[in-house]
């Protein structure tokens, strides 16, 4: 059985407005576990950015607790949090002239000296995230001169040379066509079966989770769960989904129907 490495206990999850909380998932309790490729589904603002924000320390719980490795997620010092865990977010990177190798170097910033200085160790990580990711060919151009694709390729080459065993990413397939998409989908999928980290990302792509995903959480408004693509398949899970009879989720052919 695979080893967990971030789980929770009895998470609520939203945010406080003029000293009230605004609850958006309640009594979480779930289970990420080396080697899996997990996906977060859920309709435009059912929170799942919440939901991620909270599990990265990014945002605090509402009640309840996130442990990573058995620890208190509250009990780490940044520097050991930026050593079991590592985000890639959409957000645009900040302007700067740094090539695609110096973007990835920048995944060992928590494991390198005051000065920064990168040791052959650290170098040799850099270059298997490049090589796993299939990023080398354009290791010396300038991040701003590749592609978006390429750009997520390399956001993930970062997270990879970070070497954490949780590796989070809120909706990296967003501006990718769907030929990037699945590409990078199989990707994640390969880098979760090789490395035997665990992977988490969040994604609108439902049709490739479902037949990429070791596991999904789907959020509703009603609830949050997780479970193997086919048991929510079964369990009508799916169909409950998007709260519109225009969409129903077709067990046989396994995918949205609009109609």
């Amino acid at each position: 059985m695979s080893k967990p490495i971030l789980h929770t206990r009895n998470l609520s999850i939203g945010y406080t407005v003029r000293q009230e909380k605004i609850r958006i998932a309640e009594n979480l309790n779930l289970t990420f576990s080396q080697g899996t490729l997990i996906t977060l589904i859920g309709a435009n603002g059912i929170g799942k950015s919440t939901l991620l924000r909270t599990l990265t320390r990014i945002q605090k719980p509402l009640t309840g607790e996130v442990f990573l490795n058995d620890r208190n997620l509250n009990s780490y010092s940044a520097l050991e949090l930026a050593q079991n865990l590592s985000i890639v977010l959409t957000e645009q990177l900040p302007p700067s002239n740094l090539t695609v190798f110096e973007l990835v170097a920048l995944g060992r910033q928590p494991y390198t000296n005051w000065i920064g200085t990168l040791t052959d160790n650290d170098i040799q990580s850099i270059h298997q995230a490049m090589e796993l990711t299939q990023v080398q060919a354009f290791a010396s151009k300038k991040h701003y001169e590749i592609s978006d694709g390429q750009l997520q390729k390399v956001l993930i080459a970062r997270a990879l040379a970070q070497d954490t065993p949780l590796i989070i990413l809120d909706e990296p397939t967003t501006h990718l066509d769907l030929v990037h998409k699945v590409k990078l989908f199989k990707l994640l999928k390969k880098l979760a079966s090789e490395t035997q980290k665990c992977i988490l990302f969040s994604t609108h792509d439902i049709d490739l989770a479902i037949q990429l995903s070791d596991e999904m959480i789907v959020m509703t408004a009603e609830k949050v769960v997780q479970n193997q693509p086919c048991s929510l398949i079964s369990d009508g899970t799916l169909n409950a989904l998007f709260q519109d009879e225009s969409i129903r989720f077709d067990p046989e052919k396994g995918k949205f129907i609009i109609g």
